[in-house]
Parts: structure tokens; sequence; C-alpha cells
């Protein structure tokens, strides 16, 4: 069975290093993506990697010492110092978004429950966690001392993940705290 690999690659190397394998007979896989760059006195079309810094190959021998003395490789992806294998269906995936006409873009890589910030539109600089219901996404903005949350439907490409971690309030020192206040309203 012919498997797929990522090979981690010098900075702006990823085509000169699809161009070397090729050469030696590995079959590789670089998604491209069209972005217009703007200069002050013109526009012009590049074709930049969807992944940067990687280059997808099949290795259906594991021989490894070809690919990795070739120029501009900097290592094998992989845990625990094994290469790590990945699975056909996610490149058959890339594969279909970026042989289409959907207009395929890099995107930071989110899951529900990151903490993000909203970088454009009317809700920009707001921060909240990220949630998916259904096919929606969808940021959890939360009053911490009241203990309610309220959702709005948002894009997630409007968002970005925040690095920092922002550590949460144990529950019974949250209560122990309100409850002088219980009687008030």
């Amino acid at each position: 069975m012919v498997s797929w690999y990522a090979l981690y690659t010098r900075h702006q190397h990823e085509k000169i290093v699809a161009l070397a394998l090729s050469g030696k007979g590995v079959e590789v896989f670089v998604p491209l993506y069209t972005s217009v760059r703007r200069w002050k006195d013109r526009n012009k079309k590049l074709q930049l990697p969807l992944f940067p810094g990687y280059v997808f190959m099949q290795n259906p021998e594991n021989r490894w010492q070809p690919i990795l003395a070739t120029p501009g490789v900097h290592s094998v992806v992989g845990f625990g110092g094994r290469p790590t294998e990945i699975p056909i269906s996610e490149i058959e995936a890339v594969r279909r978004v970026v042989g289409g006409s959907f207009g395929a873009e890099p995107h930071p890589f989110l899951k529900c429950g990151d903490q993000v910030r909203v970088t454009a539109g009317p809700l920009q600089g707001l921060e909240g966690l990220l949630l998916r219901k259904k096919s929606l996404w969808k940021l959890l903005v939360s009053v911490d001392m009241l203990q309610r949350s309220v959702a709005v439907e948002i894009d997630a490409t409007m968002v970005e993940r925040i690095s920092s971690f922002r550590p949460e309030v144990p529950r019974s020192q949250s209560t122990s705290r309100l409850s002088g206040f219980e009687n008030v309203a």
C-alpha cells in the first residue's frame, strides 16, 4: 500500500523541493492557491503554497535517505522520531478543494472550544469561544460573574485564535464572591 507523508521544507522552498523529488521519481503534491499581491504600481497574481513550508509525498518503499538529502528538505513530519502517515482521505479532500473553482485559501486551524478574537466586521475585537452547531460557527460570549452566555453566528474566516490562556475562576470562589450580593436584586 502506498502511504502519504509530509515533509517540512526550508522557507519558500516548497516548489523547489517538489521539483527535485519529482526528478528522483517520487510522487509529490504541493497544493497551490492564487493570491493577488498589490504593489504601488501594479497587481500581480501569484501561485502560493496552501500549506507554507510543507510538501506532501508518497514513499512506497520507505527509503528516507535520498529524500532527506534533497536540498531544501528540513525533516519528515512525524511523532516520536517516526514518520507519520497522512490519511489518503485527507490528501484527496485537499486535492478536490484545490482542483475545483472554490477559491481555496489558507486559514488557521481552529477547533471547537478555541478562544478566538473577531478580526473584521461589526464585532471586530470581540473575544469568545468558538462553537459549532450543525454547519454553523458560533461565537460564545460569556459573563462569568452571572454564569450566562450568548452565542452569535460568525464567519469562521473572520476570527483568529488567541494564544494567551485566560485561567478561569474556580466555581467555589466565584459563588463565594457573589454570596453577599444575592439579595440585592
